[in-house]
């Protein structure tokens, strides 16, 4: 009996470790993502020097919170993860906002 609580214990917190590696790999691909749609706007004559100034910077914002936010325990909390988001979320509105204004370089 012992063992069986033993066992499902560790495939409990195996899971949990698992399941939290997509979640962090999914803010990195998004970043990525979100840089690429600059970069696009950018080539494309979608984006102001400004904007994509202003945009780079929210981005580099971002990446600089989830460093340090790493850098304190071994991974990130549920609620850096769900901050994270919801800065990724405004920065993808905003990247959405100045690719669509209608302003040429």
């Amino acid at each position: 009996m012992r063992i069986r609580i033993a066992l499902t214990a560790a495939l409990i917190g195996i899971a949990t470790a698992a399941a939290a590696i997509p979640a962090e790999a999914r803010i990195n691909q998004r970043q990525g993502h979100q840089q690429h749609r600059i970069y696009n706007g950018i080539a494309h004559g979608q984006l102001t020097p400004g904007e994509a100034y202003r945009l780079q910077r929210q981005q580099a914002h971002i990446a600089r919170y989830e460093r340090r936010s790493r850098r304190d325990g071994p991974g990130l909390t549920g609620r850096e993860r769900d901050r994270l988001e919801r800065m990724q979320d405004r920065a993808s509105r905003n990247i959405y906002r100045q690719r669509h204004d209608r302003q040429g370089r």
